[in-house]
Parts: C-alpha cells; sequence; structure tokens
C-alpha cells in the first residue's frame, strides 16, 4: 500500500467510525506510529481530518458529513452540559426555534415543561419526540427529509420559517470559525439554518469545541448575529476571548 492509497484508507476510516486510533491504525495498515502520525498531519493541513491527542476525527466537507447516530456516541457528557447551559437562557421566551442535529435535540429535552412553549423544529426525532412526551405545542417544519439527519428542508420548510417570528434559537453548525462564520456542508440546510436566524429574535449556537476553528461549503450566519456561543471547557479560554471580541457571550460549560 503506498502513501496515497494509505490516506484514502485512513480518512474511510475516520468518515466510517467518528474518530481513529494511531496505535489502532498503525496496526492495520502494518506501519510504525510515526508514521500514521506523519500522515494525520498531512491529512490535516489538506482539510479532511483534526487531529486529537492520540489520534483524529473527520472534517466535515461538501461531499462528507457526519450521519446522526454518529453524532450521539461522541461528546455525550460535553453536549449534555451545552445543552443545560442553553435551557437556562430561555428567559421569558414563548416560542423556541430547535435546529436539528443531537445537541439541539438534547436540548428539546431538557426544555421547561412547567410553562406553554411553542417549539418549531426541522427535527423529526425532536419533533415526535416532544410531541409525545411534553405539553409543548411542536410545528414540524415540512419538506424533503435528510435520510443522514432525519430533518426537513427545502423551499416547504424555508417558507414555513419566513412567515414565524420566533422569540429564541436554538442553533447548530458543521463549523464555526473567526474567518467565515457558521457553516455547513449542505446548501439546503444552510438555507433552513439562514431563515431560522433571520425569523429569531435572539439566536443561540449551540457545539462541542471541535466545530471551533472548522469551516465547511455554505456559510449561513455571521458569529455577530448570535447573543451567545455555548460550548464546552476544551475550547482554549483565549480562543473564546478572540470569539466573544466579535459580538457574542461565550459559555465554556
Amino acid at each position: 500500500m503506498n502513501a496515497d492509497e494509505r490516506h484514502h484508507q485512513i480518512v474511510a476510516l475516520a468518515r466510517r467510525h467518528g474518530e481513529v486510533n494511531v496505535a489502532k491504525l498503525a496496526a492495520e495498515l502494518n506501519v510504525s506510529a510515526e508514521t500514521i502520525r506523519r500522515d494525520l498531519r498531512l491529512l490535516e493541513k489538506h482539510g479532511l481530518i483534526r487531529r486529537t491527542h492520540g489520534g483524529a476525527y473527520p472534517v466535515e466537507t461538501a461531499k462528507f458529513e457526519t450521519d446522526l447516530a454518529i453524532r450521539t456516541t461522541r461528546g455525550v457528557p460535553e453536549k449534555r452540559r451545552i445543552a443545560a447551559a442553553a435551557v437556562s437562557l430561555i428567559g421569558d421566551a414563548e416560542t423556541i426555534f430547535i435546529d436539528e442535529g443531537f445537541t439541539p435535540q438534547l436540548i428539546a429535552e431538557a426544555l421547561p415543561t412547567d410553562r406553554p412553549l411553542t417549539v418549531v423544529t426541522a427535527s423529526l426525532n425532536t419533533a415526535a419526540w416532544m410531541a409525545a412526551s411534553t405539553p409543548a405545542t411542536v410545528l414540524l417544519l415540512g419538506g424533503r427529509v435528510r435520510g443522514r439527519t432525519l430533518a426537513t428542508v427545502d423551499h416547504w420548510a424555508a417558507g414555513m420559517l419566513a412567515g414565524f417570528v420566533i422569540d429564541l434559537a436554538f442553533v447548530g453548525a458543521n463549523g464555526i470559525s473567526r474567518e467565515s462564520g457558521l457553516t455547513t456542508p449542505d446548501p439546503a440546510v444552510a438555507d433552513i439554518k439562514a431563515h431560522a436566524v433571520r425569523s429569531s429574535r435572539r439566536r443561540v449556537f449551540v457545539g462541542i469545541h471541535t466545530k471551533f476553528g472548522v469551516r465547511t461549503f455554505c456559510k449561513f450566519a455571521e458569529i455577530a448575529e448570535f447573543e451567545t456561543l455555548i460550548t464546552d471547557t476544551a475550547l482554549p479560554l483565549s480562543e473564546a476571548h478572540r470569539y466573544a471580541r466579535l459580538g457574542p457571550q461565550v459559555i465554556r460549560v
């Protein structure tokens, strides 16, 4: 196996499993750990993976996006803390947009049930759970259902959002960077997120630290449009301060 074939295999494994480990890759590909580390450095330079201590995880691109099943297994304690912090910011909001994705789904599960709420969402999972388990009024956006995330997109969903004035939106992203704002790989998803941002009086970004510094294909919002960014404590404090200088409060939990 030459270097190009090895690089292709590493990226394929990372995308299939959600992350890879240096020692396991070295054993599977029959090369040294140092060779794998060099491969990972090169792949990170090309924007295909991001290295972690002892391994790497895939970067989402216009041609690749992790599915919901993988998202439910990575960083779950951090995502639950982020969700709890997000719910604490509801204030007097009565209408709430809940984005697609696993962290927003955790926010939905943590919403208070002792007050009237109307929740708008593109997520089939979130809508089904809330309708069955809470007293909230749930509005599911209509449209084409994306199999990867079980969320609705296209002009039907965008048209519904354009007719709403929402108190508070909890929005996720595949990437957030100081240079490119909030991004996602799929243009149809970006359009729905952009409509949600425009339709909401307040906007809160929720996402684990691995989203920061990442740029994917489609930009849908500026950082300055958000009042708060909520992430975990693995985002360095110095980096949090850099994002805060663009306008929003940054909460690390």
